[in-house]
């Protein structure tokens, strides 16, 4: 990391400014991204260990609570319904619609995943990608589609992965990963990978 990124990104954590330079000269992790967002995001809470990209979408992050171990991977979170301020103007009205999101822990978000207001997701769950979820996710489900509806349990989901993951050419790497990138592993891992799916 250059010296103006060192520092740009000192600002960043310490000062909550240059936050514009800072996500788009330095690009962070999402887990890097996540503890900038607990130290200055105006969340109501973030946990520990989470994951979240600076291309995800909270508008209204005051009104959001995320667990420990959650990871937003693009999604979008919603605690207000924008169609309001047309409605008022319309029909000349005063209306209001908002809610909050609560994220329990351990809980995967996929990409372009959709949560509306006055939600609650988990703990122990996942929204697969593209769903609009505009109701509350029980402990252990996996939902998916729109609306979100419950496709599986992630109990299943873990029993099935882990059969998976055992007839993987590179199951060996996997099981003394430390973490979920262990640079160490990563370039072996990558070969094999590539060398399997496309040969040589």
């Amino acid at each position: 990391m250059t010296l103006l990124k060192k520092i740009i990104r000192w600002i960043a954590f310490k000062y909550a400014r240059l936050t514009n330079l800072y996500v788009k000269l330095c690009r962070p992790s999402g887990e890097e991204y996540a503890k900038y967002l607990k130290k200055h995001g105006r969340f109501r809470f973030i946990g520990d260990d989470c994951i979240i990209y600076t291309f995800t979408n909270i508008p209204d992050p005051e009104l959001v609570s995320i667990g420990n171990n959650v990871l937003l991977s693009g999604c979008s979170l919603f605690a207000h319904d924008g169609s309001i301020s047309v409605l008022n103007r319309a029909y000349n009205v005063k209306l209001d619609k908002v809610g909050k999101i609560d994220i329990k822990d351990n809980v995967f978000i996929g990409h372009g995943a959709i949560v509306q207001p006055d939600v609650t997701i988990g703990p122990n769950a996942i929204v697969a990608a593209g769903s609009v979820v505009t109701s509350d996710v029980k402990e252990g489900t996996i939902v998916g589609g729109v609306p979100a509806r419950t496709i599986g349990k992630v109990e299943d989901l873990v029993k099935k992965l882990k059969k998976e993951t055992e007839k993987l050419p590179w199951n060996d790497l996997i099981q003394k990963r430390v973490g979920a990138y262990d640079p160490a592993l990563e370039p072996e891992l990558k070969r094999r990978r590539i060398k399997y799916f496309f040969g040589d």
